[in-house]
């Protein structure tokens, strides 16, 4: 394990790190860095699952995002009509405030459903977006 440490500067809003001290406090860690650690060891963990994924899926995207983000809507529909092949169905859901959250149910080509999710996760004013997926095989 490489223990020689980088140093960065995150800039982040104030709610967000209000959230994230909060975190640290609850499961002890020591430090924001050690807890950006975890994260960032997460994410990583995260992203070679989502890697991996081979072969026909089943599978739900998950995303919140804000609708007054400038073009949001029209860039989201857009993907979704790119894969209308594979996209089974959608739910939209108008939240309190700014936020709506969709839920986009697929099936096909595991490599199609994760060039959706990377095509949704990059755009400004998404909140969340989280995959699952299901290999019809094992159930």
């Amino acid at each position: 394990m490489d223990t020689e440490l980088s140093r960065i500067g995150v800039s982040l809003p104030e709610n967000l790190l209000e959230k994230f001290d909060v975190i640290i406090k609850n499961r002890g860690y020591s430090s924001r860095s050690e807890g950006i650690r975890d994260a960032i060891r997460g994410y990583i963990r995260y992203y070679d699952w989502m890697s991996s994924i081979e072969g026909d899926r089943a599978a739900t995207i998950t995303l919140a995002y804000n609708h007054h983000q400038k073009g949001i809507e029209d860039t989201l529909n857009n993907i979704q009509h790119k894969y209308l092949d594979i996209i089974r169905s959608s739910v939209h859901i108008h939240m309190e405030n700014d936020t709506c959250v969709e839920v986009i149910i697929l099936k096909g080509e595991a490599g199609k459903i994760r060039e959706i999710y990377e095509n949704i996760v990059k755009n400004k004013g998404i909140q969340h977006v989280k995959l699952d997926t299901i290999n019809p095989e094992e159930i």
